[in-house]
């Protein structure tokens, strides 16, 4: 097993431990003069070594052994979700978190991405490279997702449903799925969005209403009529959006400088330590900073990519590329959404966002495409 351990990508652990780094760096910022969270470091070196810990395990573990579990762990993470709508707790309106001991929260579909993920890939590497056959590929794989979207949306959470149906697509494209069902897949998209957006414009008015009327989150409606019509939504809906933009366009080139972020020190920004936290990049370290930030990410995932391209086993390519697909999603959108040209979520960024769960679930992916380089029967060499 030792030996195995002299192909870890130094290169990825070495990113991996400067973005933590560089997320205690903001969220002390971001928590300094904030009445709902304190900084902790004990607490978060803790959260950290956990965090590594389960990083090191994962990559320990052969994914293969994983793979061939695939649809018991789909099971699992399905009971989970259904077990979380009918006993978790609510929180901003979305019941999906299960209350631990020790003042923690559980929210399982963050796992069920990366379960996802490995059950698609072990379902795809049974065809060996070879296109995707509509009926008994691409219907089945779908299921795999629809399923879960379903059971997530209804908590209600838009923005993780939209994450696992970007799992689905990129796991697709890298599943050598033919050119006609690609075309069929986007007329679909486009009019199912052109369908949203025209119904969304025709009766999220008397929707919201009836909604609020029924003591239901409306949050997600305001969100979404944020970022379509910013001329009729109010001041308080568009507050995030707009002191987010202002925040970040005031740190220009080389930012106001750390610990000196106007908007935030000044609560212009609510919650700035979790999906937020891109505002205390853009605003206390300029686009410099965010530039420094974007490239340690982009040298992450080729990293991932390279593995992907070099690994002799179709299971361990998928697995990556999902990965990828997910992380890459949840970075745009963002930081997308803080400047403007992606709706309101709640998804975190990456490794920098203040969140327990979140963190341990990127760090069992990186695990994951750790264990997909350490456990491939060829040695890799994409130096």
């Amino acid at each position: 097993m030792l030996h195995k351990f002299k192909k870890v990508d130094v290169l990825i652990v070495a990113i991996l431990i400067a973005l933590l780094a560089i997320s205690t760096v903001l969220l002390y910022s971001a928590t300094l003069d904030s009445n709902l969270l304190k900084f902790d470091p004990k607490k978060l070196a803790v959260i950290y070594s956990i965090s590594f810990f389960v990083f090191i395990i994962t990559a320990a573990l052969d994914y293969r052994f994983l793979v061939k579990l695939a649809y018991y762990l789909y099971g699992v993470g399905i009971l989970l979700l259904v077990g979380v709508y009918l006993f978790g707790a609510k929180i901003n309106g979305a019941r999906g978190w299960f209350e631990l001991p020790f003042g923690l929260n559980f929210q399982p579909v963050e796992l069920v991405k990366i379960l996802l993920i490995i059950t698609i890939a072990a379902y795809m590497a049974r065809r060996k490279g070879e296109s995707l056959q509509f009926f008994r590929d691409v219907v089945p794989i779908a299921l795999f997702a629809i399923i879960p979207i379903v059971l997530v949306i209804i908590q209600p959470d838009l923005g993780n449903a939209i994450i696992l149906g970007v799992i689905l697509i990129g796991m697709y494209w890298i599943g050598n799925i033919r050119a006609v069902y690609v075309v069929g897949g986007v007329l679909l998209i486009a009019g199912t969005v052109y369908a949203f957006l025209y119904f969304f414009q025709l009766y999220h008015v008397p929707l919201e209403k009836y909604l609020d009327s029924k003591d239901l989150p409306t949050h997600w409606i305001a969100r979404v009529n944020t970022f379509i019509n910013p001329d009729t939504a109010t001041n308080d809906q568009k507050y995030q959006v707009v002191n987010s933009i202002r925040a970040i366009g005031s740190g220009m080139l080389r930012g106001e400088g750390y610990l000196k972020g106007t908007s935030i020190h000044s609560h212009f920004i609510p919650v700035a330590y979790t999906d937020a936290i891109f505002v205390v990049v853009g605003e206390e370290f300029g686009f410099v900073g965010a530039s420094c930030l974007l490239l340690l990410y982009f040298v992450l995932i080729y990293r991932m990519i390279l593995i992907s391209i070099y690994c002799n086993n179709y299971a361990g390519s998928f697995i990556i590329i999902g990965v990828v697909s997910m992380l890459v999603f949840q970075i745009f959108q963002n930081i997308g959404m803080m400047i403007g040209i992606m709706p309101l979520t709640g998804i975190t960024l990456p490794f920098i966002s203040y969140g327990g769960t979140s963190l341990m679930i990127n760090m069992i992916a990186m695990g994951l495409v750790m264990s997909v380089r350490l456990h491939d029967d060829k040695l890799l060499d994409e130096e």
